[in-house]
């Protein structure tokens, strides 16, 4: 009881704008007491309105009083300094309406430190010592102050659950496990805390994961905001100069060209938006789940996890794509060119031939995700063979023009034909690859290139040294993309350019082709299958498999694989 006279003397001698002891002691004249310093800056403050008033009652005084220190009130403070409670106010340690207090405090009790799972109790600072100084106690669990420490005890048998039981998804005490749970599928707590918060890490990468696949695909529709924005924005500007050439009668069809092409640019646009707002929700959503998992996966009290980690909301179904579709930039220009045409054209015949410059839809939508597992590459299995036609007079084509083998020499079977390759060993496939497509190309010998062009990839070679005709070489142009395979490394080539990749070595390359989506994808194929490198790109024209063959008796085999 003496103490708790002394902390109320204590609260009595603070400034209640410092909150420690008065320094220099001065009482305003409505009868409140602060630091001289304290109340002089206080009302320093409030010199440009001429008013001053307490802090604490807000009586306002004019003019601005005089202070005088308070000789009795300086030597009561000085009389509680010798008692050596020096610190920080005392009542900044007691427990609030939301905090944990102290078990063991009596009177007003200080806010506690840590609970322990052990005695079920919560300890302030002084209280929790014997936990840190006695052997016995130092073996209890101590964990962050908690409310829900008699979650712990059974209501049965009042002991602690120490014990999950599997069959009936509870926690248990001992006895509860050789009396109603006899039989029953028990480990410890610890244990199936263990293994749920694997799972709980599980969730999280699989939402952070998605997290990033959405976040891509905002990105990638605030692209096609931009593009349909910009194509609009030049057919209206391209169909303003085309109508000054023609006559008045034409001043009206100009607007309506306008008009539509904005109707039909607000209308994509808020398509656009619709879906970029949806995924911007997931993201939110995501990012919250998140974070609610992150907190209990740092829950330290075992039981207080498990009972928790039931309740959790399902995520919600996820949005069913994993990449933006991004269409060629030409959303308007048909606009311009229909335009173009109707411009030489009689009155009579603009008016029968108006239909055509109406703006076209303009469709945005998201593709299907890449698949995850082999088995699902090959539900898009796309069966190549080679074109005779492209293939270099050195290439030796066989089992049904699926492989092809480099001589060295040439070979007398090949007529002229303005397809084939004339330097670079190389062959195209007969197939035009659009839409998604996946092959397994199986290579031989020192070096061979996997390779996807457009057609109008250039055949004539110089003659030059190697790769100094970049205009026919796969991957030494902007026309096409190859993987160099080798014993040591892959490369990727896109127009001269060169990116070293590092993966697991293997003799069969995968290549997965998403001509809509832009995606291009090498994989190695072993016993299990590893993404080499992704390509994210748009894609103008359809694409043809190809391989160069760099070393004699190098081959390249495209696999069937149904």
């Amino acid at each position: 009881m003496a103490q708790k006279g002394v902390q109320l003397d204590r609260e009595t001698f603070s400034c209640s704008i410092c909150l420690d002891l008065l320094k220099d002691p001065v009482a305003i004249p409505c009868g409140h007491s602060y630091c001289m310093k304290c109340i002089k800056g206080f009302w320093d403050g409030e010199d440009e309105k001429k008013i001053h008033s307490c802090p604490q009652c807000r009586q306002s005084f004019t003019p601005r009083p005089v202070l005088l220190k308070n000789t009795m009130l300086a030597a009561l403070v000085e009389e509680l300094k010798k008692t050596g409670l020096q610190a920080a106010p005392a009542n900044l340690c007691y427990a609030g309406a939301e905090d944990v207090a102290c078990d063991v405090c009596t009177g007003r009790k200080l806010r506690a430190c840590k609970s322990c799972l052990v005695c079920l109790a919560s300890y302030c600072d002084k209280h929790l010592q014997p936990h840190y100084d006695a052997a016995p106690l130092k073996k209890h669990k101590l964990v962050e102050p908690s409310k829900k420490l008699q979650e712990n005890i059974c209501s049965r048998h009042d002991e602690v659950m120490k014990m999950f039981c599997r069959t009936d998804q509870q926690c248990i005490c001992s006895l509860c496990s050789v009396d109603e749970h006899k039989g029953h599928d028990t480990v410890s707590a610890a244990a199936e805390r263990t293994e749920r918060q694997r799972e709980l890490e599980g969730s999280r990468l699989n939402i952070q994961q998605r997290i990033q696949d959405r976040e891509k695909e905002v990105k990638l529709l605030q692209q096609e905001v931009e593009a349909v924005n910009g194509s609009a924005d030049k057919a209206v500007e391209d169909s303003e100069k085309m109508f000054t050439e023609l006559i008045r009668l034409m001043e009206k069809k100009s607007s309506d060209v306008k008009q539509q092409v904005r109707s039909q640019q607000k209308r994509e646009v808020s398509r656009v938006r619709e879906l970029q707002e949806k995924l911007e929700q997931e993201i939110s959503e995501l990012k919250r789940r998140d974070a609610e998992l992150k907190l209990l996966s740092h829950t330290e009290n075992h039981n207080q996890f498990l009972h928790s980690y039931p309740s959790l909301p399902a995520l919600s179904e996820a949005t069913h794509s994993s990449s933006i579709n991004i269409r060629p930039l030409s959303y308007f220009e048909d606009v311009t060119a229909a335009l173009s045409a109707v411009r030489d054209k009689l009155q009579d015949v603009l008016r029968e031939e108006w239909t055509n410059v109406s703006p076209p839809e303009v469709e945005v939508l998201l593709s299907a995700a890449e698949p995850t597992t082999r088995a699902g590459f090959l539900t898009y299995s796309q069966e190549i063979t080679l074109d005779p036609n492209t293939a270099n007079t050195q290439l030796l084509l066989s089992e049904g023009s699926k492989k092809a083998t480099y001589k060295g020499q040439q070979l007398q079977s090949y007529s002229s034909h303005p397809d084939r390759f004339t330097y670079y060993p190389q062959v195209l496939s007969r197939e035009s690859l659009t839409g998604r497509c996946y092959w397994e190309v199986e290579w031989r010998g020192g070096e061979v290139y996997v390779a996807v062009t457009y057609k109008n990839i250039s055949r004539a070679g110089s003659g030059g040294e190697w790769f100094m005709d970049s205009e026919c070489a796969l991957g030494y142009n902007d026309k096409s993309w190859s993987l160099d395979c080798s014993q040591n490394r892959y490369t990727l080539y896109y127009n001269s350019i060169h990116t070293n990749i590092s993966g697991p070595q293997s003799s069969r390359v995968g290549v997965y082709l998403d001509h809509r989506a832009g995606i291009l994808s090498f994989y190695s194929i072993s016993e299990t299958m590893t993404l080499l490198h992704r390509v994210q790109t748009t894609f103008t024209q359809p694409l043809h498999a190809g391989v160069r063959l760099c070393y004699v008796e190098d081959t390249a085999e495209f696999c069937k694989l149904k």
